[in-house]
């Protein structure tokens, strides 16, 4: 029997342990299967977060670090500069990275360090308890934004991809959506181009996954991702903001 589809062998057999609904699961096959099509495996580290994801070195099958919160970045650059033949990458949370962990991937994309970062955006805090985020609407409810995100008092959410794009030293930026059948397969194109730079040693290299959050946003999987769609692409809206590769070719 031809075999069409298979669990790639850079993911462990480890069922995944998020939430029913949660995209973590389809954003990490995307990595495992890119590094697998690449074959870096047995040459590849990754860095895990603080957040939902704090486990992601029980699902990858290859060296996992595990950072302080927010630190993934700093981490990272240690390893690529200590062994400037491994291949690194970060998996980070908006309240990992763009909270507590501004300063460090900011500089770290800043420097053109040679690290692969991948950012999900759901615009909540998952682990904790469902708080606000630097990416979290305006007038969405959290924990700790009962009445809605007052931008007037609070300020507006942080344009990650978009800020890293007025950086001179990052290779590549694209901000993806997995919120669909055909968002996922462009998010894979744009998985798979990061970490092939990262394997040509190109530089600093991002990529941001529009995900949900149906626990803490309160409704079932599927209205998470209709609610994203009419809600979070508008602010977020997918699309490159640097790729220095193509420019080279043109």
């Amino acid at each position: 029997m031809e075999v069409i589809a298979k669990r790639p062998n850079s993911l462990t057999e480890t069922p995944f342990t998020y939430c029913p609904g949660c995209l973590h699961g389809v954003a990490h096959r995307l990595i495992a299967e890119s590094i697998e099509e690449l074959g870096l495996t047995n040459m590849m580290t990754g860095v895990a977060p603080v957040g939902c994801s704090v486990f992601a070195y029980k699902f990858f099958n290859f060296d996992m670090a595990q950072a302080a919160h927010g630190r993934a970045p700093a981490v990272a650059t240690g390893m690529k500069r200590a062994r400037p033949d491994m291949h690194v990458f970060t998996y980070q949370g908006d309240g990992d990275l763009a909270a507590i962990g501004t300063a460090e991937f900011v500089h770290a994309a800043n420097r053109g360090e040679h690290i692969s970062v991948f950012f999900v955006n759901n615009a909540i805090y998952g682990m904790t308890g469902g708080q606000m985020a630097p990416t979290t609407l305006p007038e969405m409810k959290t924990t700790t934004s009962p009445y809605g995100r007052k931008v007037d008092d609070i300020g507006y959410p942080i344009r990650v991809s978009e800020m890293l794009a007025t950086l001179v030293a990052p290779y590549y930026i694209e901000r993806v959506s997995l919120l669909s059948p055909a968002d996922i397969i462009k998010a894979k194109k744009a998985v798979l181009k990061a970490l092939t730079y990262n394997k040509e040693g190109r530089g600093f290299t991002f990529i941001e996954l529009i995900s949900t959050c149906p626990t803490n946003w309160g409704i079932d999987p599927i209205k998470s991702r209709e609610w994203a769609k009419e809600n979070m692409l508008p602010f977020f809206k997918p699309g490159c903001f640097r790729d220095k590769g193509e420019e080279v070719k043109s």
